[in-house]
């Protein structure tokens, strides 16, 4: 064969196999290899893929670059833009396509939704698909609902989770086919985060989303006073998700919605109301919420009465519009109407006056009736002062003169108190009632022992002075308790025994009538006893968790105690002085004012002497004890 021959014959070869490669492989010669699960490549189930949504499709038209067996290179990945241009596009912009492309391996694509297999991919009509209305929250949630998933995209898995407990997700769970899911709200494919414009959660948005299922509410919403404050731009003003919640909304007769009747007034409309700023900012009264609260209707709710009306009672739920428009429920033309849905046959001279009361207009129209109001107001505020402290005055008149009777009384002989121990109960009673108050101040600022705390700065050193004398007391009474030869005799007579056990009882059957006989008692009672260790218990207790408190500092770099140790302390410090407090005014107050037998007062804690009739009867044991000395010496 000559030369030229054999040139022609390889170029034919050649040509051949160019032609052969160039044509593409039909879906029998791809199944050969790819339907068989057991070939060890991408198996094609044929059953599965005749369900699928791409079943018409054949395999060139997804891998039109394979053209041959083997697959060198290695085919591109399938592009879904070829038939989905405008999907993948929407996609791309989408905050999940940004998070693939700062190489998040978890970012969704069309796969994670779609399904797992291209070639089992579903049509959304079908109730097995991902996508399917009923299926969207459990496919989002195969991301949105795993915490290390979400972790590493700085997002929560909340949203989720609330979303489930809400109006929405709970009726999705029930079958309801028209109820929100996730891609309602934030699209299917152009997921946008919250601040971008052109989001459906975007602020402005807001309404427009809402509205793809709630048309009706929406047209009125954005009618009101709420609705054209956003139509405006007015970034402040209300939208649905700021009364109803974003992922968490719940039905109004749920008593966790922020729109349930109960919930209204302080949580939903008194977040914008009754912020100063927001108010301010807008022109509008600062203490809408506050007078509200105050009223009728506010105290009544706050009790929980169901019939009392809220803020939407009056003023309208989406259809919320100035006073001045006459379409308004507040208008002073549909006045009468409005209140008449709660007070049958309400008319117009009825529906004048001021709901809020005791807020004055911010617009300067000043009514008759709030000049009448104010009026009472300078007549009741002086009189009340007037008459009351006139009352104080004359009881206290007559109150201290029976205390001057009461120390005159010559039976009061018996010495309950040296002058050292009046001096230490002084010290006590002063500074105890100091902290007290100037601690209270700091707990409730709004209270009257704020009003006489003088300020944060004078209350801080009046109340440090006092545990600095509270303490250095505690130590001198400890060295007083011990070192002394009646303080030695004292803190025997007030260590507790089997006896005071049965005084308690027999107490308790003597003042039920069950007993004629009472107690007879040592120097001490148990109540006395029960008092004075709980002081000592309340005295350690108080000083340690103030002096943490105090030097805060110190407990975490000198003790390498963490922080948690200084709120701990906190709270024990903050309980201990409400039990110390009440235990005083309930327990020890009684004992030597109110209790009828020592009325108006024990005045021990004064010149240190108390009657014998009355010592006889609470300290019996003693006081034969007492006689029988004064017998001896005698």
């Amino acid at each position: 064969m000559s030369r030229s021959v054999r040139v022609l014959l390889v170029a034919s070869v050649v040509f051949a196999a160019a032609g052969l490669a160039g044509a593409q492989m039909s879906d029998d010669e791809c199944l050969g290899c790819h339907g068989d699960a057991s070939a060890g490549a991408v198996h094609v189930h044929p059953v599965k893929f005749a369900a699928s949504i791409h079943s018409a499709m054949s395999c060139g038209d997804c891998h039109a670059d394979i053209k041959a067996y083997p697959h060198e290179p290695k085919p591109a990945s399938v592009d879904c833009a070829h038939c989905h241009p405008d999907a993948v596009s929407a996609w791309q912009t989408s905050w999940h396509a940004r998070a693939a492309g700062k190489g998040n391996d978890h970012a969704a694509t069309c796969l994670s939704c779609h399904g797992g297999n291209s070639h089992t991919i579903l049509p959304s009509s079908d109730p097995r698909s991902p996508t399917t209305h009923a299926e969207i929250p459990r496919t989002c949630g195969k991301c949105h609902g795993q915490k290390f998933v979400m972790e590493g995209s700085a997002f929560s898995t909340q949203p989720m989770f609330s979303y489930q407990q809400s109006v929405h997700g709970k009726a999705v769970a029930t079958g309801n086919q028209k109820a929100a899911v996730c891609t309602d709200c934030h699209n299917s494919h152009e997921v946008l985060p919250a601040n971008d414009p052109a989001s459906t959660i975007f602020k402005f948005n807001i309404p427009k989303t809402c509205g793809r299922c709630h048309a009706g509410v929406n047209k009125v919403f954005m009618e009101s006073v709420h609705g054209k404050a956003v139509a405006r731009g007015a970034s402040q003003a209300p939208v649905c998700t700021d009364c109803h919640g974003i992922h968490n909304i719940k039905a109004h007769i749920d008593p966790g919605s922020s729109v349930a009747e109960q919930n209204i007034a302080r949580t939903t409309c008194g977040q914008c109301h009754g912020n100063v700023r927001l108010t301010s900012e807008f022109g509008l009264s600062t203490s809408r919420v506050t007078t509200y609260d105050d009223s009728y209707h506010g105290l009544a709710k706050r009790l929980g009465s169901a019939e009392a009306a809220n803020c939407a009672s009056c003023h309208g739920i989406h259809n919320i519009l100035p006073h001045e428009d006459p379409r308004s429920t507040i208008h002073a033309s549909n006045l009468p109407n409005t209140c008449g849905t709660c007070h049958p046959g309400a008319t117009a001279k009825f529906a004048e006056g001021r709901i809020h009361l005791g807020e004055m207009p911010v617009d300067g129209d000043k009514q008759f009736g709030d000049q009448v109001l104010q009026w009472v107001s300078w007549i009741y505020i002086p009189l009340i002062l007037l008459t009351l402290g006139g009352m104080a005055l004359h009881n206290i008149i007559i109150w201290v003169h029976k205390v001057r009777l009461s120390r005159r009384d010559p039976s009061r002989t018996i010495v309950r108190m040296n002058r050292n121990q009046r001096i230490q109960h002084i010290l006590l009673v002063t500074s105890f009632f100091a902290l007290a108050i100037t601690g209270f101040a700091l707990a409730w600022p709004e209270s009257w022992f704020a009003l006489i705390s003088g300020g944060e700065g004078v209350r801080r050193v009046i109340h440090r002075i006092a545990a600095v004398i509270m303490i250095v007391l505690g130590l001198y009474h400890l060295a007083y308790m011990v070192a002394t030869k009646e303080g030695r005799k004292g803190l025997r007579d007030f260590w507790f025994g089997f006896k005071d056990a049965r005084d308690v009882v027999g107490v308790m059957k003597y003042h039920l009538g069950l007993s004629k006989t009472h107690p007879r008692m040592g120097r001490f009672t148990y109540a006395e006893k029960a008092e004075y260790w709980a002081l000592v218990w309340g005295t350690i207790v108080m000083g340690l968790t103030g002096l943490m408190l105090w030097f805060e500092m110190q407990v975490s770099t000198w003790l390498n105690l963490p922080r948690w140790w200084v709120d701990a302390a906190l709270m024990i410090h903050y309980f201990e002085a409400i039990l110390a407090t009440l235990a005083i005014v309930i327990w020890h107050l009684y004992a030597v004012i109110f209790d009828p037998d020592v009325y108006p007062m024990n005045l021990a804690w004064f010149d240190g002497k108390m009657r014998e009739e009355q010592y006889e009867h609470e300290h019996a044991l003693h006081y034969a004890q007492l006689t029988n000395e004064k017998s001896e010496e005698s």
